[in-house]
This record gives C-alpha cells, structure tokens and sequence, in this order.
C-alpha cells in the first residue's frame, strides 16, 4: 500500500467528518444578537472591536450559519462603516484558515485521485484569473466558506486567492451592513422592514438594484464561461 497515498486519504476523510461534525453541532447553538450585543457594548471601543473579530473568526468556524448574526450584531454595535472594517478582517483571517486547513487535508487525495478530464477541471480552477476571483468574492455568489475551502482542494496559489480576498470582499461586506444598520433589529421580527427601508431609501434601492443586475450579468457570464 503506497503509505502517501494512505496518509492523504485518512486527512481527506477527516476534513469532509470534521465539516459534517462542525456543521451537526451547530445545529445546537443558538446565538442569540443581544448575548453578542450587550457585552460588546459595555468595553472601550478598541477592545470590543478586537474581541468581535476573535469571537466572529472562532465562532463561525465552529457554526457553519452563524455569519448573519455578526453581521447584524456588527452594524448595530459599531454603525456600517466599522462593522464592515471588522467583517473584512476576520473574513481575512478566516480565508487563511480554511484555505489551508483544506490544503493540507484535502489537496494531496484530490490530487492523487483525479484522473483524464477531472485532472484537466483541477488545472482549470486552479488556473482561473484574478479577475474571476474578484468576481467571486465582490459578488454574493458562493458562501465566502465554501470558496476558502474550494480554492484549498486545487492547485491555486494562496497569494492569488488572498489578493482576490482583499480586492473583491469589501463591497459586498459594505452592501450588506449599510443596508442592516439602515433596516436595524426589525429585520427579524418584521418581514416587511426590508422592504419599507428601500421605499424610504431610492438611492440604496438603486444601488441594490444596480448591484445585482451586474451579479446576473455575472451568472450568465460564468454559465457561458463554463459551458465552453
């Protein structure tokens, strides 16, 4: 038995179980945004703003949905502009993480595994331009998670995929916070606040809408692109 080939198997295995466990516990999890919100509130801001990235980085590791309650616990705590810097740094931070905890587990069995057309799809992804890449990331797409991981299994460079982290994240991170500190708290309990915001807000409504035409634009580019 080639031991390589062995070792790389039991680490793909335990990245696809840890994923499964990860997701399956935090299922029991209930974050809660006051239990976020009411302590953050009371330190100085620098110290908030540093235990919001540490708690944001640890706990969406472990609780694969719990993005959207730091997002909206982030825009009521430090306004938009702030709770985008720190989105933006933790998802940095996680970028890293995820992208080289699937390297290390899961790259060597991809490798080893694939064969003909699926080796030349390996080669294609890992090959894909930093402009696709930027794409990716500015536009609300693919789960940031599932890209760190995806980018980990091929053979790309972590340089190129960190600078399309960089260039391509903050302006959705931006969107969405603006947006959440606009419609606040009620976006939980009030299915309609989302829309009220926009019929009181034209210019956002407009961006929005800008926004996402360009994301369909990117959609139909990215079947056609994938489809040849």
């Amino acid at each position: 038995m080639d031991l390589k080939k062995y070792k790389s198997g039991i680490g793909f295995i335990l990245l696809v179980l840890g994923i499964f466990l990860l997701w399956y516990l935090g299922r029991f999890l209930h974050l809660d945004i006051q239990a976020i919100r009411k302590p953050l509130e009371s330190f100085p801001l620098f110290v908030s703003s540093f235990v919001f990235v540490i708690l944001y980085v640890v706990v969406t590791f472990f609780v694969f949905f719990s993005k959207d309650i730091f997002y909206l616990a982030g825009a009521l705590i430090f306004g938009p502009y702030l709770s985008a810097v720190l989105i933006f740094i933790s998802e940095a931070l996680n970028a890293c993480i995820l992208f080289y905890c699937s390297r290390y587990l899961g790259r060597a069995y991809v490798r080893d595994s694939l064969s003909g057309k699926y080796q030349r799809l390996d080669e294609q992804l890992g090959g894909i331009s930093l402009f696709w890449l930027f794409i990716f990331r500015a536009a609300p797409l693919i789960p940031y998670r599932f890209l760190d991981m995806a980018a980990g299994l091929t053979r790309m460079r972590f340089s190129k995929y960190f600078a399309a982290v960089l260039l391509g994240s903050f302006l959705k991170i931006f969107w969405i916070q603006f947006i959440l500190y606009g419609v606040g708290e009620s976006v939980i309990s009030n299915p309609n606040a989302l829309f009220d915001y926009f019929l009181n807000n034209q210019p956002v409504f407009l961006f929005s809408l800008l926004y996402l035409v360009l994301v369909g634009m990117v959609i139909y580019k990215i079947r056609k692109k994938f489809k040849t």
